[in-house]
């Protein structure tokens, strides 16, 4: 991983720049973390029941 950072004048680090093949990387990931906790929450809670595999087609539609 290249990573990058950017410092303030006092030398702090502030912010990183990172391939931008890496950042949609991670932001998937994230979202796939999302959805999944997301999912387990439902589970947990009872609420109406609906395919997994239904869930991202309807996800992937709202985008």
């Amino acid at each position: 991983m290249k990573t990058q950072f950017v410092t303030d004048e006092k030398g702090k680090k502030i912010a990183i720049i990172l391939p931008i093949e890496q950042y949609q990387r991670m932001i998937e990931e994230l979202e796939e973390a999302e959805d999944i906790r997301l999912y387990d929450k439902a589970k947990a809670e009872g609420g109406e029941k609906i395919l997994f595999s239904d869930y991202l087609k309807e996800r992937k539609a709202r985008k």
